[in-house]
């Protein structure tokens, strides 16, 4: 990154008594950027966040936001959704934006005016003067969001923020966090949702005890842990070819089937065969595999007890 990183983590550990939350952890999240921090129940990932957030002082290392250390200013600067709930149940939606808009330094009138304009977004306009505890579990969900983004913080660092929500509002929780990226804002999204990182993430670090195990380019880990398979559909007999491993799947008809090709077998290859034996071929995807995939096969190659852990 050739400028300076809203958030730089350089070497940091974080023991508590015997258990070791953290572990020589460095990482880097650009301006702009949508940055998946992913791991097992237990793995670290809260005391990372509280961490950065200042929550946490480390035993070793140092975190700088905004190429410094962190200030009391900076606070103004990071919206924090955590994954439990945090809001004034028995108090009106729209005026309780508009309080942590001013405890986030903003004038009452823009408080306001970007209450209004959250609660329009999130289609809950009708539900500015109900009390937190009348809305839905996913409504509820939504005003949480708004109120992380409420003063457009420069960064914002979101847990699990598709929680409870439908298809229809996780589409428009989706699109927020996208605009918010867009706009040159930082979001760190800290979720158990696969498909949601492979749909909003460019780059992960993944977290086990308290170690890094996986960090850069989602689309380069993917292509370093995917599996060498391809689905094809064709009238060649793929027991006859030496560049096929095995057959991983047929189905039945004329439903295409999943072949693992041989180790140095690349899909071009294997579709130059198919040619050359005269192959009529009407369907060839190389398939990626799933994010949820390599996190599981990660996380058992590195010994993890998903049910166990130490407490993040």
């Amino acid at each position: 990154m050739t400028q300076v990183p809203p958030i730089r983590v350089e070497h940091v550990a974080k023991r508590f008594d015997k258990i070791v939350a953290l572990d020589d952890v460095s990482l880097e999240i650009g301006e702009g950027e949508i940055f998946g921090l992913l791991g097992p129940n237990g793995a670290g990932k809260t005391t990372l966040i509280r961490t950065i957030l200042d929550i946490i002082k480390p035993d070793a290392g140092r975190v700088q936001l905004f190429g410094r250390a962190f200030q009391p200013a900076d606070r103004d600067r990071i919206g924090y959704l955590p994954e439990e709930r945090g809001l004034y149940q028995r108090q009106p939606v729209g005026a309780t934006l508009a309080y942590l808009g001013l405890l986030k330094s903003l004038s009452r009138a823009d408080a306001r005016r970007r209450t209004a304009e959250w609660l329009e977004r999130f289609d809950l306009t009708s539900a500015a003067s109900m009390k937190l505890e009348q809305l839905s579990k996913g409504n509820q969900q939504k005003v949480q969001i708004a109120a992380t983004l409420l003063a457009t913080p420069a960064i914002a660092i979101l847990d699990e923020p598709l929680s409870g929500l439908d298809p229809v509002s996780a589409r428009i929780a989706n699109t927020v966090i996208r605009d918010y990226a867009a706009a040159g804002r930082t979001v760190v999204l800290s979720t158990h949702q696969m498909a949601l990182v492979e749909a909003l993430c460019s780059r992960v670090f993944m977290i086990t005890r308290g170690r890094r195990v996986l960090y850069g380019n989602l689309r380069d880990i993917k292509r370093e842990y995917s599996t060498n398979t391809i689905r094809v559909s064709s009238t060649a007999d793929y027991h006859g070819c030496p560049l096929v491993a095995r057959i991983v799947e047929r189905r039945s008809g004329d439903e295409p089937v999943d072949l693992e090709l041989a180790a140095t077998t690349t899909a071009d290859e294997f579709l130059a065969w198919l040619v050359a034996h005269g192959a009529s071929v009407s369907h060839f995807e190389r398939l990626s595999t799933p994010l949820e995939d390599i996190f599981v096969r990660v996380v058992e190659s590195a010994g993890e007890d998903l049910a166990v852990g130490a407490p993040a």
